[in-house]
């Protein structure tokens, strides 16, 4: 929840809204005063609900079309754009892509400089992107052409992670640099991950960063976790990240 700047309740029913997990509201009430006023409580659970009938309906909309949604999460930096430009090299399947960025047009533009089908949302100052922005940049994207729509959501580690926006998977991204240490500093956005993509590995032996120490801290906050070392030099490693996007059409386990 972005209780420190106030995106989670200062917009109107069409605009921010958490997943559809509300115990993570009451989870943080112990810890986080400002959660503590009932009021306060009453208004995020009402901005809840309306933002998870809308992302039932993006995930109905995503699956009438035959469809398979994707959110991509993570710090800045930390490669989902980079990653989406080179995996149409490593599978036949057909993707596009909604983009989240506060301000400008630079990552929807890179993709399509590549021939891939983006849509930017430039969410201001809003830390994150909700089911209604998504369900508004859906009729800007052709879903019959495709059979993946990856959402590349906001870089930030916190927010992101209590929006449902109506995907079918929820995909983390941790570059090496970032560090091993922010899988227990951010444990929310990993607990919800459903594969968690270390990207720039090949940058390894210059961090001191330890791929077992990772897996360790990853199944303390999801037994079933999946993690998958990946760098854009490295083919064999793309194709790992293509085949997993291929094995969860269709939102498979």
């Amino acid at each position: 929840m972005c209780q420190d700047c106030g995106c989670s309740i200062t917009r109107h029913d069409h605009s921010l809204s958490p997943s559809h997990s509300h115990a993570r509201v009451d989870d943080n009430i112990a810890t986080n005063p400002q959660l503590n006023d009932k009021k306060t409580l009453s208004v995020i659970h009402k901005i809840l609900d309306k933002n998870d009938i809308e992302a039932q309906h993006n995930r109905q909309h995503f699956e009438d079309k035959s469809v398979t949604a994707f959110n991509l999460m993570s710090s800045p930096g930390s490669g989902k754009t980079t990653l989406l430009e080179n995996l149409f090299q490593y599978t036949d399947l057909k993707y596009a892509v909604i983009e989240g960025d506060l301000e400008t047009s630079r990552d929807a533009d890179r993709l399509k400089a590549k021939g891939i089908e983006a849509f930017q949302i430039q969410t201001g100052a809003a830390c994150h992107l909700d089911a209604f922005m998504v369900h508004s940049a859906l009729h800007h994207i052709d879903l019959e052409s495709v059979d993946i729509c990856f959402i590349e959501n906001v870089g930030n580690l916190v927010c992101p992670a209590s929006y449902d926006v109506g995907t079918h998977k929820n995909v983390v991204l941790l570059s090496v640099p970032e560090g091993d240490d922010k899988i227990e500093k951010y444990p929310v956005m990993f607990r919800r991950a459903d594969v968690v993509l270390i990207t720039k590995s090949d940058l390894m032996p210059h961090f001191d960063f330890s791929i077992e120490e990772s897996k360790a801290q990853l199944k303390k906050l999801n037994p079933d976790i999946e993690l998958i070392e990946v760098s854009i030099k490295d083919p064999k490693s793309m194709e790992n990240v293509a085949k997993w996007f291929n094995n969860h059409l269709g939102g498979n386990a």
